[in-house]
């Protein structure tokens, strides 16, 4: 039983050696996405701050459907901060977002709560 423990656990730092440090990407933000995260998007214009999103659990870049090329704009799933106060208000439902890439500037950070 100890030796195919041991194999096991061989052929596992094999493979995960084996694997592209993209690869190796893919599996952390597989694990990421499959425990969450508590994100927090802020939308800013100029240096004020116009849009919180809160509870995100990630941030996805979009691909084109025919040449799966990345588009220049992200997208997610979080709770609108209607009142910016960093907190699910009862009234505050949870929203779909997109941004672009270049008329936004944008800040996107785990709660420290």
């Amino acid at each position: 039983m100890k030796a195919i423990i041991k194999t096991l656990a061989v052929v596992a730092v094999l493979m995960a050696v084996a694997c592209t440090q993209e690869s190796q990407n893919k599996i952390g933000r597989s694990i990421q996405n499959w425990t969450g995260t508590d994100g927090v998007l802020e939308i800013y214009a100029g240096q004020q701050l116009v849009r919180r999103f809160i509870n995100v659990d990630k941030l996805s870049t979009a691909y084109g459907t025919s040449d799966n090329n990345p588009r220049p704009y992200r997208f997610g799933y979080g709770y609108l901060d209607a009142n910016l106060n960093m907190v699910k208000d009862p009234d505050e439902r949870k929203v779909y977002f997109e941004f672009s890439d270049y008329s936004t500037s944008y800040v996107f950070f785990e709660n420290p709560r």
